[in-house]
């Protein structure tokens, strides 16, 4: 199996999660406390005002039932499931900044329902009722990758490409690649073999690192257990995204990007897919288009300390409101 260094890369990320976050939790939580309010002087306007109210709908006070407090919240030692253990590092990075007082509630995996109370997660369903879903950035290391793409989108291949685990649990997957595996202008698949698949299931292809699929293009960002992983780094190359309209959105704010700006919109169904691709074939200033406005999308969440602050501005808001 081939690998990159992007994929290395993102190996030594996860590795320096676990290191990184277990120094800082050696670090007594008075010492952030103090910091709260000179990082959030720090960052000021319009924009770290919107992103925080559009993470943290709430606007009425409600109280908890079932919590936890931030004073008990420990790494889990003694668990014999540690699947999640990313998203403690990544939600103890903005709670160690409050009082150990305060009660807060978390979902970590892939949430595609809204909680029936105020519950931090990474991931919500679109809409205008998921005002208890409060996002922060959470599995960062897997979902906030992005790349520098370095070829032009008119020197890459006329094709579209997608790789991905599974599939066939996954309607919107499974249809992608059961149409247009074969095709001659799509390099579609999956990785690997899953129940039911014949020995020889034309489905089934070699797996491709980012850097090649950097290679064409059009990538495929199909939402899999609630949002498309690999749609940020895709954001951030000169090739540009192909999917239907997003139904979860996380610390990216899927839910606001507008359709043929910011990605090609194609059907659930896929009935415009080809379509679609020899339309922006044939018209390169208007793909160039898309990915500009997709590169200034993906420059919101490049600052990391302004990213650290809009988390706190959400939480603090989170425990006005909650506690």
């Amino acid at each position: 199996m081939n690998t990159s260094y992007i994929q290395v890369g993102r190996w030594f990320s996860r590795l320096n999660v676990y290191i990184s976050g277990f120094v800082s939790y050696a670090v007594p939580n008075f010492f952030f406390r103090i910091h709260r309010k000179d990082i959030l002087s720090r960052f000021a306007g319009e924009e770290v005002e919107q992103r925080t109210k559009y993470y943290c709908r709430l606007k009425e006070k409600t109280s908890l039932t079932v919590h936890e407090s931030i004073g008990t919240y420990k790494f889990p030692f003694r668990k014999k499931s540690k699947r999640h253990t990313k998203y403690f590092f990544d939600l103890y990075e903005t709670l160690r900044y409050f009082s150990p007082d305060l009660c807060f509630k978390c979902l970590t995996g892939d949430v595609t329902i809204v909680p029936s109370e105020p519950t931090f997660v990474k991931s919500r369903p679109i809409g205008d009722n998921n005002a208890n879903s409060v996002i922060l950035k959470l599995n960062k290391w897997r979902h906030f990758l992005f790349v520098k793409d370095c070829t032009p989108f008119r020197e890459k291949k006329d094709m579209l490409v997608s790789r991905t685990t599974w599939a066939n649990d996954n309607p919107l997957r499974k249809r992608l690649n059961e149409m247009f595996c074969e095709h001659p202008m799509c390099n579609i698949g999956k990785t690997r073999r899953e129940k039911g698949d014949s020995p020889t299931c034309k489905h089934v292809k070699e797996f491709m690192t980012i850097e090649q699929q950097l290679k064409y293009k059009f990538i495929a960002c199909i939402e899999g257990g609630d949002v498309a992983t690999n749609l940020k780094w895709v954001m951030s190359s000169n090739s540009i995204a192909v999917m239907p309209r997003p139904r979860y959105e996380t610390w990216f704010m899927e839910g606001t990007l507008i359709p043929d700006y910011h990605y090609i919109e194609v059907k659930s169904d896929y009935s415009d897919l080809i379509n679609k691709l020899k339309y922006y074939i044939d018209h390169p200033r208007e793909a160039e288009d898309i990915i500009a406005h997709a590169h200034e999308h993906v420059t919101m969440f490049r600052d990391k300390r302004k990213e650290q602050a809009i988390q706190l501005m959400v939480a603090e808001k989170y425990f006005k409101l909650t506690n």
